[in-house]
């Protein structure tokens, strides 16, 4: 079993069992999940649930269940713990959703809790943070029989282009949520559900995606990619390296390597 760091309401963790996993307990949060390999095995609500590799798994906070594996393979997932102060912060509802369904397939809301992943057990920066949770708790009400407004007045609209162009003028610093709540006098998830919606991108991956361009710039220029790393805000060149590489799907050395053989005079 490992587990990131909570911060900002958020708890990550991804395990591996066999056998007997977990006696009866509770969360006081919102526990979401995808099952990764095996069966997963659980009670919950007076009834025992199996939840295949791909599947999707949903308890409310404060709901009694347990857990162990439901074939000898064993069986893998991720779960996100969100609290519930987080979700009613994010959705525009007169209550908690809740989500009928404990186990279903759902490829949407699957890749979405996968993300948050990717960097796993590191810590998210908190603009990817409330753009998960935003986008969690959209996902909830889905499923929910709770509907809220989806339309993007046009004041905010005017809002998200403000900042829009804060991110473009700070993009070689990690920006902070409460800096865009100020700019815009919005909450941090409603400013990451209209940006989205306007810009089809959370405000966290403009900024990173504006950051890995001027990196990309710069190390095809020739500058040291660790000087690039600390000039840009990221953790170290590794970090660097990885973003990269998932942006543009090559390394820095390649990528500085096919650049400068497209140039007309290098050999």
């Amino acid at each position: 079993m490992r587990i990131a760091p909570a911060l900002n309401g958020l708890e990550r963790l991804k395990a591996r069992f066999h056998g007997y996993a977990y006696d009866w307990h509770r969360h006081d949060t919102y526990a979401v999940g995808v099952t990764l390999e095996g069966v997963q095995t659980f009670d919950y609500r007076r009834t025992t649930h199996n939840s295949l590799a791909g599947q999707v798994i949903v308890i409310h906070p404060d709901e009694r269940h347990n857990g162990r594996a439901g074939s000898t393979a064993g069986f893998g997932y991720c779960m996100v713990y969100i609290e519930p102060s987080r979700i009613r912060e994010a959705v525009e509802l007169p209550r908690l959703p809740f989500v009928p369904e404990t186990i279903f397939s759902d490829r949407s809301l699957a890749r979405t809790i996968l993300a948050a992943f990717r960097s796993f057990p590191q810590a998210l920066p908190e603009l990817e943070s409330d753009a998960f949770i935003a986008r969690i708790s959209d996902q909830l009400v889905r499923r929910s029989d709770e509907k809220q407004k989806q339309r993007v007045l046009t004041a905010a609209k005017a809002r998200m282009k403000t900042v829009r162009d804060f991110l473009d003028a700070e993009f070689n610093r990690p920006v902070e949520s409460q800096e865009l709540e100020a700019l815009t006098g919005l909450s941090r998830y409603s400013i990451a559900r209209h940006f989205r919606i306007c810009y089809g991108t959370s405000p966290y991956r403009y900024l990173l995606m504006r950051r890995l361009a001027e990196a990309r710039r710069r190390i095809v220029q020739g500058t040291p990619i660790v000087d690039v790393a600390i000039d840009l805000g990221f953790a170290d060149q590794s970090h660097l390296t990885r973003c990269l590489h998932r942006m543009f799907g090559l390394p820095p050395g390649r990528l500085r390597q096919l650049a400068l053989g497209s140039l007309p005079n290098s050999k």
